[in-house]
């Protein structure tokens, strides 16, 4: 059968490693007989989804037996009013990353080329390929997208260029400037993807207006989602933002109901809860001025972060996860991303992070570290 199987599988596919994901934290702790483990692997809010929200999911459970709305008709005329754009310039995903897939079976064909950033969002790569599409990777500089270099890595075949802001693993941001380079930069007939979905934890001064090239006729589309600071994860709903050319073809491979009743009925509360999204904001700010302060002087760099998550350069990055784990701290090992002295910490809530830090302590003195 494996064989049979294999040979029904394109090269494209067969090459594939798929996205690791992680195990739930039930499951780890039977396996290492541990209790009470606090996960900070996987950059999720730890204030929880917003109260608004789940208070209206509690109305939307009635309505299970219908079909969700699918134009996602009221998300889109709120989002349109939260954003300042049309609602046809707007379009729903399962997830940012079904908005992803669609802009690569949009505008990619077999052999085009689409540039990216390494180490940067896994499922770029994955999805390029799968579409039998060439995924042209760039290193960072300075753990930073190096957009002079990605936008000098653009030919004749390059169809759609990535940039991640603030970039994951890193938590580095591309500021106004070189954004603004970049985009004068791509020639005509090659789309922009900034992802965005962690901007609403940035803090820092000269992040750019990317909706300013949307709304200026560039051929860019804006992804966010309600995923990180809005505690939606669980629900999978994102969003794009386009030129409403654009997105009528993105349309056109967007499967009917693709986002579900209750991810849209939470989303438009989540929308409306400023309270929450300020608490998660002052929360993430806190803890990691905390983490870095304590970490620093430890004598470990951490690398600085505009997101909810941070590098931690330890040497040994998976023999630090590791022992982490087995004392119930679940972070991410990076050599997957090619950074093997690295971990990647999620900020928690105040205890979980005074956690993560004493156990941290312990297993690097394990280590010798």
């Amino acid at each position: 059968m494996k064989e049979r199987v294999k040979k029904l599988v394109s090269p494209e596919i067969a090459s594939l490693v798929p996205y690791p994901p992680g195990k739930p934290i039930e499951e780890v702790e039977r396996e290492l007989g541990i209790e009470g483990s606090i996960k900070l692997a996987s950059n999720e809010n730890p204030l929880g989804p917003s109260p608004k929200a789940v208070a209206a999911l509690a109305g939307g459970i009635a309505n299970l037996h219908r079909y969700p709305d699918g134009s996602g008709y009221y998300l889109k005329q709120r989002l349109a009013r939260h954003l300042g754009v049309e609602p046809e310039m707007i379009l729903l995903g399962n997830g940012s990353n079904e908005i992803i897939e669609f802009v690569i079976r949009t505008f990619v064909s077999p052999g085009d080329e689409v540039v990216m950033a390494q180490p940067s969002f896994a499922v770029y790569p994955i999805v390029v390929k799968a579409t039998r599409g060439s995924a042209v990777e760039v290193p960072l500089k300075g753990l930073t997208h190096d957009l002079d270099a990605m936008l000098a890595a653009v030919t004749e075949k390059t169809k759609v260029l990535f940039v991640a802001n603030p970039n994951n693993p890193t938590g580095t941001v591309v500021k106004g400037e070189a954004l603004d380079r970049l985009i004068k930069g791509v020639p005509d007939g090659v789309v922009v993807v900034i992802d965005e979905a962690y901007r609403e934890y940035v803090t820092g001064d000269g992040f750019p207006d990317s909706l300013a090239y949307v709304r200026g006729g560039k051929l860019v589309v804006v992804l966010r989602t309600f995923s990180k600071i809005y505690g939606l994860a669980g629900l999978r709903v994102g969003y794009g933002i386009a030129d409403r050319e654009v997105v009528s073809y993105l349309e056109r491979v967007r499967q009917p109901f693709n986002v579900n009743s209750l991810a849209q009925v939470a989303a438009l509360a989540a929308l409306d809860d400023s309270e929450h999204l300020e608490k998660s904001r002052e929360n993430n700010r806190q803890g990691m001025e905390f983490l870095f302060k304590e970490i620093g002087a430890l004598g470990m760099e951490c690398v600085p972060s505009e997101a909810n998550f941070f590098l931690v350069q330890v040497g040994r990055g998976r023999e630090v996860y590791e022992g982490l784990l087995r004392k119930g701290v679940i972070v991410r090992p990076m050599e997957s991303y090619g950074l093997p002295d690295y971990i990647r910490v999620t900020v928690g809530l105040p205890d979980e992070n005074r956690r993560f830090l004493e156990t941290f302590k312990e297993v690097t003195r394990e280590l010798g570290g």
